[in-house]
């Protein structure tokens, strides 16, 4: 059995139309981590997803999911993932509790092994336990869907988008939730747009643009690509007129004594970028850095790949 908790090899999709949804993607999740998959509105994540939960055909390649090909093995894939969809989607005339005994139900779990009280509780909805589904608010109805896709206690978590729309505070008990079923072994892919989320929460990341991956790294190798360096150096005495220099992406005067210099990092150092400024008559006083953060790569490399 493969190691991977997803194995995806040259996976494509192409739409009656001829739209191409996904062009040749492969990737693996490694087992016991949480995988970030990135990328802009009509990248293929969602048919991706969707793939995987066996709501889409796709037209050639091979997925398999906690070892199980979806071809050959459809019911064992299907019991090895939960799937929480962008759209909340369930019948509001059953309460959480009717709903996820139902769920439980579809997926053979037997009542005595059924944890449906104990799942409302790890999301905080025991309270809304016998309220009718309907009378939920959007945030609550999210983490009922949480709920929802663990009933069957598969190995694979999927959040497709799982915060859009819900609370800081609500956003925190979710990750808080997530994060504990991770330290109990569960895989999570997350796709999300709140890159500083993806960033703080994923071991790895990977991102696609155009039905294809274009990158697929840990975050912190991740995060290190971006190309962009700011440093703000403070000088000894006003600035009556900027410096320019060369190795200078960008320079910009931050109040009467502090230049903020963006840099090429593969193509400068620091030490000449406050080379230049002294070789400008000033003495350095302070220096801090910005560091790139995910943003940044995310743009680059989609900006990149759309450039291509």
């Amino acid at each position: 059995m493969t190691q991977a908790a997803i194995a995806i090899d040259q996976l494509c999709k192409t739409y009656a139309g001829g739209k191409r949804a996904l062009d040749g993607v492969s990737l693996e999740v490694p087992r016991g981590t949480i995988f970030g998959l990135l990328g802009p509105n009509g990248a293929g994540k969602s048919t991706l997803i969707n793939i995987l939960a066996g709501l889409v055909n796709k037209t050639s390649g091979t997925a398999s999911i906690w070892g199980f090909d979806i071809d050959q093995h459809p019911r064992n894939a299907k019991a090895s993932i939960g799937i929480v969809n962008q759209e909340i989607t369930f019948d509001p005339f059953f309460t959480p509790v009717e709903m996820l005994e139902i769920y439980a139900g579809l997926y053979g779990v037997p009542k005595k092994e059924r944890r449906s009280m104990e799942l409302l509780r790890a999301v905080h909805l025991e309270d809304k336990a016998n309220a009718y589904a309907r009378t939920l608010s959007g945030g609550m109805k999210r983490r009922l869907m949480v709920a929802k896709a663990m009933v069957h206690s598969p190995p694979v978590l999927v959040l497709d988008e799982p915060t859009a729309g819900v609370d800081i505070e609500l956003r925190q008990q979710l990750w808080t939730y997530v994060r504990r079923l991770n330290a109990e072994g569960v895989t999570v892919v997350l796709t999300t747009h709140y890159l500083e989320e993806a960033e703080e929460l994923c071991d790895r990341i990977a991102i696609i643009n155009g039905g294809r991956v274009i990158a697929n790294e840990p975050t912190r190798e991740l995060v290190g690509k971006a190309q962009e360096k700011i440093v703000a150096v403070t000088v000894d005495r006003d600035v009556a007129e900027v410096p320019q220099n060369a190795c200078f992406q960008k320079i910009q005067l931050k109040g009467a004594r502090t230049l903020e210099i963006t840099y090429a990092k593969d193509r400068v150092n620091a030490g000449e970028v406050l080379g230049a400024v002294t070789a400008n008559g000033y003495g350095i006083v302070d220096v801090s850095t910005k560091e790139a953060d995910l943003e940044d790569v995310f743009l680059n490399l989609t900006r990149a790949a759309n450039a291509g």
